[in-house]
């Protein structure tokens, strides 16, 4: 690729706005106003580019290549600590527990926290495909389109095959280490059960062993502390993060495309607002302010919406609980993981039953009957274990469902034109219901510090933290 000078302005311009954001950090601005800043910076200097150069344009393409280094390098960043940071805070909770039963207690109420919110979700997706009309019957199908479709026939043999039990076994990790990289789309689950082994063991020979499990619990200690740091290093380059992935987002998106859908595109963003508020109704119902819960989770949510990855966003959802919601690490680090692979309400709640509600028509089906209706949304709750929390994810969950129902999958592919800028949104939905589950857990088990909660002075979660 030859270094135009117009992409070496490009970059130079880029790399202006990232020395504001450092500005901005060295003079102690709070973490929301800095990504807020950069979420704002990325969407005009996107706007500029798309604006000057013509959606589709080389040198736009060029452009987002550099930008990926910072954005698409910082998501890797994070998913670097998300195996390390599940491993040493699971075993470092499991290890202070008096009552081993608090362990079956947090597993049942954050699963079925996170169940219960898919099941309204669907319901949710449901409605709103029936109030604003959707049908897929008269989509025209592009060439990028009609290849995606192909993709994703090509995939149904993948989804069919998998059931329930395959499902769960694939949960139990054969091989910890090799989960450790992530090899598959359970691996998340998998080092949480493998971490809950490990705590287990060494509360085990906290009476036979006291010397050994002294040393033990210091050697956990020191790891967390390492691990806490890792976390808050690299929290600290989010705003940057943020305005690489968001610059280059609205660069690249397809206006004329999204206007065709818009139909789809407001459907599916009032189900997303509408399914939020749900979340809110929760964390009031449990005692809690829902506006400061809001508040404190923006940065979080901000950074999902622009990365399209409920697995990146662990780190910062475990920091967001414990030092601005006041969940004890355990409980936080266990909705963020299973949230990431499970029960997601965006991706494997709503988007798959407004598909169902959409597709069923054109092939003479009526999806308002309950013989339609109760299979759906039993599917969409036992298919959204395992959901992996990378982009994707939707996509395999609709495969799923529509499979299940005999549904034609590839016109799934008519949506590809608007397919990033509505996972944005599933994704920051996500996360709100893994961090929601979390917050309700913690409060129905009486272990939420109130203090921090309703504190006046918010931390910053890209500030040192110390393990508890």
């Amino acid at each position: 690729m030859i270094f135009q000078p117009v992409l070496a302005l490009n970059i130079a311009i880029a790399l202006l706005a990232c020395y504001l954001l450092y500005r901005m950090q060295k003079a102690h601005l709070s973490f929301t106003k800095r990504v807020f800043t950069a979420l704002g910076l990325g969407i005009v200097l996107g706007a500029a580019f798309q604006g000057a150069y013509g959606a589709g344009a080389i040198i736009i393409k060029q452009t987002s290549e550099y930008l990926a280094i910072i954005g698409t390098g910082y998501v890797q960043l994070l998913q670097m600590i998300i195996m390390p940071l599940i491993m040493v805070s699971i075993v470092s909770a499991i290890i202070k527990l008096k009552d081993a039963r608090a362990l079956g207690q947090i597993s049942v109420l954050t699963i079925g926290m996170l169940m219960l919110t898919t099941l309204i979700a669907a319901g949710i997706g449901i409605l709103m495909a029936k109030l604003f009309g959707l049908n897929a019957a008269g989509l025209t199908a592009s060439a990028a389109e009609l290849t995606r479709a192909e993709y994703l026939q090509g995939k149904l043999g993948a989804a069919s095959d998998i059931t329930l039990p395959s499902m769960l076994l694939s949960f139990i990790p054969a091989n910890p280490f090799l989960d450790m990289t992530g090899a598959r789309k359970t691996s998340t689950i998998a080092v949480v059960i493998f971490a809950i082994f490990v705590g287990v063991a060494g509360t085990g020979i906290a009476t036979r062993q006291p010397d050994l499990f002294a040393s033990f619990a210091h050697f956990v200690r020191v790891a967390q502390a390492v691990v806490m740091r890792m976390v808050t290093l690299v929290l600290r380059l989010t705003p940057y993060g943020v305005f690489a992935l968001m610059t280059q987002v609205v660069a690249g998106s397809n206006m004329d495309s999204i206007m065709n859908l818009l139909t789809f595109v407001l459907a599916s963003y009032s189900a997303l607002l509408l399914m939020f508020c749900v979340h809110l109704l929760f964390v009031t119902g449990a005692g809690l302010n829902a506006w400061r819960f809001a508040s404190r989770i923006a940065p979080v949510l901000l950074f999902a919406f622009t990365s399209r990855t409920s697995a990146g966003a662990i780190p910062m959802s475990v920091q967001t609980q414990t030092r601005r919601l006041g969940t004890p690490d355990g409980i936080a680090n266990f909705a963020a993981s299973f949230g990431a692979v499970m029960g997601q309400n965006g991706c494997a709640g709503i988007y798959p039953a407004m598909l169902a509600i959409m597709i069923a028509p054109t092939v003479g089906v009526d999806p308002m009957t309950l013989d339609f209706l109760v299979p759906l949304l039993a599917i969409i709750v036992v298919g959204s274990v395992g959901i992996a929390g990378v982009g994707g994810g939707a996509t395999f969950a609709a495969l799923i469902v529509l499979s299940a129902m005999n549904l034609p999958v590839a016109l799934a592919g008519l949506l590809i034109s608007i397919e990033p800028l509505i996972d944005m949104g599933r994704t920051a939905l996500n996360v709100s219901g893994s961090i929601t589950a979390g917050t309700v857990t913690s409060r129905l088990m009486g272990q939420t510090d109130m203090e921090v909660f309703n504190s006046d002075e918010v931390a910053d979660i890209d500030r040192e933290a110390q393990p508890a």
